[in-house]
């Protein structure tokens, strides 16, 4: 494994931290925790629930995760929110100067997009559960020289943003994996600025029209999930279509 894997930054972070440190080299954001186990002050005053799918990220969090492998199936053309990225993108309204959080980033090809639409002025926070991930994403991001993405280490309850930091949340095919929603919509909430919006882009699952695997592995439907999130505080703004989902739908939420 390179050198790189190891040099985390421990800290407890500002709203005006994170952006300063994307410069030193093949650096991770995360929050310092005295032990595995333990929660920070954030987390521990969130809301408790028991999973909603147990093990759903397992194998995202085994440190042997081969990059390559889900590169060779999240950036595929036969992929929805892949082939369909330019629309998906124009429907997400990315302005210069914003700062965007991409929840579940995996490996980071729509951070990469969202930090040339946000520009030098603007920056992004890929999110991520694996250090794999955020591995690649962060070596991509230096041969590439973007200087705008700074990646941060979640955790299976709160995605670790500072309180009122992102202009834009934006969580594609990972909702399904929020393991705990509640706590993980919470610490979303609380990352977004008053009047942010939130794209949640989920796989519908419509018996006898969605496939087997996906009734399986995503637990519940658009409205279950719509639900959930209005729950958390958000308000639903609309549906936007993308012409080419057949398996998808992007839901545009706002912080009020």
């Amino acid at each position: 494994m390179d050198g790189f894997a190891y040099n985390w930054l421990f800290a407890e972070f500002s709203p005006m931290d994170l952006p300063t440190m994307k410069p030193l080299p093949l650096l991770f954001a995360i929050v310092f925790l005295s032990s595995a186990s333990s929660l920070t002050a954030q987390e521990a005053t969130q809301p408790s629930a028991e999973s909603v799918k147990p093990g759903i990220n397992e194998r995202f969090l085994d440190t042997t995760l081969d990059v390559q492998e889900w590169i060779g199936r999240f950036e595929v053309e036969s992929r929805e929110v892949f082939s369909a990225r330019e629309r998906v993108l124009s429907a997400c309204q990315i302005q210069p100067g914003m700062t965007v959080a991409d929840i579940g980033a995996g490996t980071g090809f729509y951070s990469r997009l969202f930090a040339n639409e946000v520009g030098d002025q603007g920056w992004v926070y890929a999110v991520d559960l694996s250090t794999n991930f955020l591995q690649h994403i962060n070596k991509q991001s230096d041969a590439d020289r973007v200087q705008n993405i700074t990646c941060v280490l979640g955790t299976d309850r709160s995605v670790r943003l500072p309180a009122a930091s992102v202009d834009f949340v934006f969580v594609c095919d990972t909702y399904h994996h929020f393991e705990f929603p509640q706590s993980t919509l919470a610490s979303i909430y609380k990352a977004l600025k008053p009047g942010g919006t939130m794209v949640v882009i989920d796989f519908e699952r419509i018996p006898g029209q969605t496939r087997d695997w996906t009734l399986g592995h995503v637990r519940a439907g658009k409205e279950v999930f719509r639900k959930e999130i209005e729950a958390a505080g958000f308000s639903l703004v609309e549906e936007v279509e993308i012409p080419s989902f057949k398996e998808n739908y992007l839901l545009r939420f706002r912080k009020e």
